[in-house]
Formats: C-alpha cells, structure tokens, sequence
C-alpha cells in the first residue's frame, strides 16, 4: 500500500513572518510528493496593515483558510481577545484540514493562538526562529511557549539551539540552519537602485534612513514618548529622506503611528510612510540605505547580512545575537543622535567584517524544507524532557 501523501500547512499572520517564510513555502509548494496547505490570519487581513494577503495571493500561493482575530483596538485586553478569537477560528481550519504538520515562524500572538489550537487537536508543529532572546517584549513569553508546543525546531544560531535544548528538547530535532529569511539575497530578483528611488520617490542625493519601529510591550515607558524621542532625533538631521515602514500591530500601536504621521505630516518632502513595501523592494531600500533604525528584528538579521549599519533602539530586541555593524543605544533622543552619527561615520562602515551576518549564508530554507517532508512524524507528539548536559 502506498504511503498518504505528507500534509504540511503553513501559517502566517503578517507581512514579516511572510517573508521569512517565503521560501520555505516554496520548498513544499513546487514539490508534488507533499500537500502544502496555507492558512492566513491576523494583520494580513486587515486594511490598516495594508491588507497584505493581496501580496500572498499575487505571489501564486493558494490559500486553503482565511481567519479573522484582529480586533481593532491596540491594548492589551484587545490582544488578549483576538488570541481567543484565534484559537477558535484557527481550531475549525485545522479541523477541516487536517495536516499532518503545521508549521509556524516566530513570537507574534498570532503564532501562540496557531500553537494552543494545533497542540489540542494532536497536530506535530515545526517551529522556525525559536530559541532567542527579547527581554523587551511578550514575544519572548510566546516564543519559549510556543517551543515547548512544537516538536521540530528550526533555529538562526548555534546558541539559540543550546536554548532550546536547555528547555528539555529532543537534540535530534533541533536543527541549525540559518535564518530562512536571508535566502531572498541569493533566490529572489531584488530591486535594483533605480527602481527603488523612482518607486518611493526619493531624490538619488539624499541620504536615507529606513525607520522600522514598534512598541515595546514590556517598557515602562509609554509607547508614544519613546517615539517622541525617535522622531526628535531624526529632526536634527539634514539632507535626508526618511522611509518608515508601517508599525505593527502589538499594543500600544496607534499612539506610536499617531506620532510618525504627524512627524510625516510636518515633513511631506523628506518622510515617506509604507504600510507594505514586499520584500524585494525593501531589501532593494535596505541595499542603498545609509543606516536603519529602529528596533526590529530586521536590522539585526537582514540589515548585518548587507553590511548597513543599523541603531537598535531601547529593549525590544535585547538578547539577540548582534553583529559589528549594530549601535545599541537608548529610547532618548542624544542617545539615537549619537547612535546615528556614529553609524554614519565613514570609520564605522569601513570597520564591517565583510562576512558579517551572524544568521547564516542564506541557504536555510531548501534544507528545513527537507526536514519537514522527510522526518518521521508517528512518534513525535510524546515528548520526554531531555536534561540538557553544560560542559
């Protein structure tokens, strides 16, 4: 008798998990020995971020189940809400579908809300970008759970495994193979300079700043004074076009976005705002950047792998693995002036090793796209917790 073919879904709640997961995706997409099942949920669905499921379907993929949680407001008890919504949204698919694997990327809430439905219902998770550390954010709360639900773990960096396994994970399925993201430096047609000056219309003088910026959820300090303090330091200087990129949809967004539309609103011809920018352009803009700036994850995994210098503001991101080319610094603002001084420096820039990324060669994605068609599957949802041995 022949063997079922593997289902294996996938699940993506926002534009940035998207492009990591991209070409994973296509691993399992392009292969006819496995059914590849999508499920999109979360910012993806929704106008204020861009409704970025349009991007998902333009791309080819098809999507097997739509789940609405988002709800409107930006506090904490309306997060709270839509993991609840999810959860039950999210049960239903994975009913009707059935996979025999699903698989998440990441910390969002979006992802912790996929993990309780899929643990419930005996689906096996593989889990990518487990293991770090952001003492800044509930995502490191998520992350950790989310690992002790999942069964295949895919990490960026030798010591994010180690973590893992310091969590009583199985060594045998705990793999390091880079992050998956970076393999669009090798695979995908990046915008080119022209294009991208001409499609964000930036004059080809100017300096430009990617701002990339969220909430920090777990700060004591209000949200909106920490951008405050953004946007005033990037007042102090000339000869620049600045390009954000939307905020994301953790607590506390609207008054962060409330403050960047008025800094925008004060300066129409240097501040360009993009709810959505796909991922060959923005890393087309990250090419031709003088620095980023901010506190994504972005510019501390693709940003050192194209040598830009990024400022990596306050707490959200602390913990992660930096390389030479990221300035941390304070949420106020003399502390991000010097910070993009520094950055901007002629000396700085001249001092990134050339191999500089500390998340892989861009090569990830083909081999976790092997594991996940090839791994036994019948004994993986027992899980016995295995003493991780420091020597």
């Amino acid at each position: 008798m022949s063997r079922a073919i593997r289902r294996i879904c996938f699940l993506t709640g926002n534009r940035a998990d998207y492009g990591h997961l991209y070409w994973v995706m296509r691993e399992v997409y392009d292969d006819p020995s496995v059914h590849f099942q999508l499920v999109v949920t979360g910012a993806h669905l929704c106008s204020a971020w861009g409704y970025t499921v349009r991007a998902i379907e333009e791309d080819g993929f098809r999507i097997d189940a739509r789940v609405e949680m988002q709800l409107s407001g930006d506090s904490g008890i309306a997060t709270a809400k839509s993991i609840g919504l999810g959860i039950i949204g999210l049960a239903d698919a994975f009913d009707r579908l059935a996979p025999d694997l699903l698989v998440l990327l990441g910390d969002r809430y979006e992802i912790l809300a996929a993990a309780q439905a899929a643990m419930t219902l005996k689906i096996p998770i593989g889990h990518i970008h487990g293991g770090e550390v952001t003492t800044g954010a509930i995502d490191e709360l998520i992350r950790h759970a989310v690992t002790k639900m999942s069964h295949l773990h895919f990490v960026a960096a030798a010591p994010y495994g180690h973590r893992i396994l310091q969590l009583g994970e199985n060594p045998s399925t705990v793999f390091n193979f880079g992050a998956p993201g970076l393999d669009h430096l090798k695979r995908s047609l990046i915008d080119e300079r022209e294009l991208v000056l001409s499609a964000l219309n930036i004059p080809k003088h100017l300096k430009i700043f990617v701002v990339s910026y969220h909430p920090t959820t777990l700060a004591s300090k209000a949200p909106a004074d920490s951008a405050k303090e953004l946007v005033n330091a990037l007042k102090q200087f000339d000869g620049i076009m600045i390009v954000f990129t939307s905020v994301n949809s953790d607590p506390g967004n609207a008054s962060v976005r409330g403050v960047i539309n008025k800094f925008a609103s004060e300066h129409r011809c240097s501040v360009r705002i993009f709810d959505s920018l796909g991922q060959a352009r923005y890393l087309g803009l990250l090419k031709i950047a003088d620095v980023i700036i901010g506190n994504s994850s972005s510019g501390l995994i693709e940003a050192p792998a194209l040598n830009l210098p990024s400022v990596n503001i306050g707490e959200r991101q602390s913990g992660r693995i930096r390389a030479a080319s990221v300035i941390d610094c304070g949420d106020d603002q003399l502390s991000i002036v010097n910070a993009i001084t520094r950055a901007l420096s002629p000396g700085f820039r001249s001092q990134i090793p050339v191999e500089n990324s500390q998340y892989g060669l861009g090569d990830a994605s083909s081999k976790i796209g092997h594991v996940l068609k090839s791994f036994p599957l019948s004994n993986l949802l027992v899980k016995n917790f295995f003493t991780y041995q420091i020597y």
